[in-house]
């Protein structure tokens, strides 16, 4: 009988607690694992902390938001990527795998987690990756979850702006997450009717946006809606929503007010969307363990749930390309984003 640990790593997001459960009742009920949850992601495996899970502790969960195993961003290899040396972590992860008696370690995260993962593997641990993240930004899948709930709330959010803006005739700035990618932002601002979207990976000009708002408001349209991703090019000392809301209205006279949403995108019940994706890729993730298919990752691609080498999505980020087709489909319907 194999004996797996599951563990969730970095920020926490809607699904995860649907990905534990899909991975430990396959584990359980169709391959007769022994499953533990690991506390607190890689810190868990530090320290030796976990229990034990059963259809009584998995029970009730799969709506649930956030992870009850508990997470954090503890990064194992953080200190000296040259695996061993200088950094007693990974060898103390290494030994208490081996005396927990654990046959394969599953790891539920983000980029970050994932190239902890993979560098797990590489000294000697059978690793399953299984990626979520509200940004969407994992290389090599289709999609993740978590991303669907987060678009779930900011287009909520937008769509309660839409009301505000129009009757104070503002500019409605509304910052959502996104460092590096900005699928949150284009997601969201499609589905939301925002007028102006502006992504990490698309440089903008604030004149040029100055200039479509002055445009619209000639043409007798009093209110717009900005969607602006954290991650794009602004001042550290300000946040992004408020450094584009100050821009923009100094230059159009025209009264701006922002909304930041921060981490009540990370909060909540995950959609059926989500749950379902979760769900999947858990119980894909427990048999990749019974096959012994160690190593990698389980991804969605072309609507179809299959994997990867860990390898392969270990430090490489899904970015939105200027050729993207949503981009250019949004951009006929008249959507600025600010190039």
């Amino acid at each position: 009988m194999k004996k797996i640990g599951i563990l969730t790593s970095g920020g926490d997001c809607p699904g995860l607690n649907a990905a534990i459960r899909g991975v430990a009742k396959t584990a359980m009920l169709e391959y007769g694992m022994e499953v533990i949850g690991i506390s607190s992601g890689f810190r868990g495996l530090i320290d030796k902390e976990y229990i034990t899970l059963d259809e009584k502790a998995l029970s009730g969960i799969l709506t649930m938001g956030g992870t009850i195993l508990g997470t954090s961003r503890e990064k194992p290899f953080k200190k000296d990527k040259s695996l061993f040396r200088d950094n007693d972590k990974p060898q103390i992860i290494l030994r208490n795998y081996n005396e927990l008696n654990l046959d394969c370690l599953v790891c539920i995260g983000g980029n970050g987690t994932l190239k902890t993962a993979n560098l797990l593997s590489e000294v000697g641990l059978n690793v399953v990756g299984i990626p979520k993240t509200i940004d969407n930004d994992v290389w090599g899948t289709d999609i993740s979850f978590g991303f669907d709930s987060a678009v779930s709330i900011c287009t909520d959010a937008i769509d309660r702006l839409h009301t505000t803006g129009n009757s104070h005739k503002r500019i409605m700035v509304i910052e959502v997450m996104g460092h590096n990618a900005g699928w949150i932002a284009l997601y969201s601002g499609i589905a939301g009717g925002g007028d102006i979207i502006l992504l990490p990976e698309i440089p903008y000009d604030i004149k040029k946006i100055s200039k479509n708002i002055k445009d619209r408001y000639a043409k007798g349209k009093t209110y717009s809606i900005v969607v602006v991703a954290e991650g794009i090019d602004h001042p550290e000392n300000k946040s992004a929503g408020r450094y584009i809301t100050s821009l923009i209205e100094e230059l159009t006279g025209i009264e701006t007010r922002e909304t930041i949403l921060g981490y009540i995108q990370r909060g909540g019940t995950p959609t059926p969307t989500d749950r379902v994706l979760a769900t999947s890729f858990g119980s894909y993730a427990a048999k990749m363990i019974a096959d012994g298919n160690y190593g990698r990752m389980v991804t969605m691609r072309d609507n179809h749930i299959t994997s990867i080498a860990l390898s392969e999505t270990a430090g490489q980020i899904k970015t939105i390309t200027n050729d993207n087709s949503l981009v250019e489909q949004v951009r006929r319907l008249g959507v600025c984003f600010g190039d």
